[in-house]
C-alpha cells in the first residue's frame, strides 16, 4: 500500500466553503495522513524534524491549498523553506526524497478557460505551479499532475460536496496496495486518474 501525506494548508478553514468539505472527505481515508500546518504551526514556527521524518515514513506527498494569488498560503512557503533542507532533500548528500511522488491539490475561483495564454489569467495553472514542480526535481521526486477544482467561487453546497467525494476517490485509489503510481506525472490533471480503466490505474 503507498502511503499518502496530505500537508493542508488554509489560514481561514473556519470560513472555508471548499476546503472544510474536502477535509471532512478525505481526513480519514486509511492510508492517508492528514497534516494541517496552520493548526500544527500557527506561528509558523514549523518542526523541521517532525516534518521531515513524516516525508520519510510516505510515498506520495501532497500539498493541498487554496490557489491564493497565483501561488499557496504562506506556511507553505515557509514549510518548503525549512523542511527541504541541503544535504537532506536536494544537494550531493541530498537522497532522503528520491523516488517519491509529490504533487498539488488546489482549488482554483476562477474556471479552466480563464487559465490559459488567452484567458483572464494569460497562463495555464501549469505555468503556475512551476515552481513546485521544480522543486520536485531538485529533490530527486516525480511531480504528480496537480489535483484541480476550478471555479470554485460559483459552486453550490452540492458541486462542492461532489468534488470532495471525487477527491476522496482519488485517493483510495492512491492508497490502495495494487496501485502502481508511475504513470501519474504523464497525466494533464490528477482528476483524469478516475476515467483511466481499472486495470491500468
Amino acid at each position: 500500500m503507498a502511503k499518502v501525506l496530505i500537508n493542508f494548508a488554509h489560514p481561514a478553514l473556519e470560513k472555508s466553503r471548499v476546503h472544510l468539505q474536502l477535509v471532512h472527505a478525505i481526513k480519514n481515508i486509511p492510508g492517508i495522513t492528514f497534516n494541517d500546518l496552520y493548526e500544527q504551526y500557527p506561528d509558523l514556527d514549523i518542526n523541521v524534524a517532525r516534518e521531515q521524518k513524516l516525508m520519510e515514513q510516505h510515498d506520495i506527498i501532497f500539498l493541498q491549498h487554496p490557489f491564493y494569488w497565483y501561488s499557496a498560503p504562506a506556511i507553505i512557503k515557509q514549510w518548503l523553506d525549512l523542511v527541504l533542507e541541503h544535504g537532506w532533500a536536494y544537494g550531493h548528500t541530498g537522497k532522503a526524497l528520491q523516488g517519491k511522488y509529490f504533487g498539488n491539490v488546489i482549488s482554483a475561483g476562477g474556471p479552466e478557460q480563464s487559465y490559459h495564454p488567452e484567458g483572464h489569467h494569460g497562463h495555464t495553472i501549469h505555468e503556475f505551479l512551476l515552481p513546485f514542480s521544480q522543486t520536485a526535481k531538485l529533490c530527486n521526486m516525480h511531480y504528480v499532475a496537480p489535483y484541480v477544482i476550478y471555479g470554485v467561487h460559483r459552486q453550490d453546497i452540492s458541486d462542492i460536496r461532489e468534488d470532495a467525494a471525487a477527491l476522496a476517490q482519488v485517493l483510495e485509489i492512491l492508497s490502495d496496495k495494487n496501485f502502481d503510481p508511475a504513470p501519474l506525472p504523464r497525466l494533464n490533471y490528477l482528476n483524469q486518474i478516475l476515467q483511466l480503466p481499472a486495470q491500468t490505474r
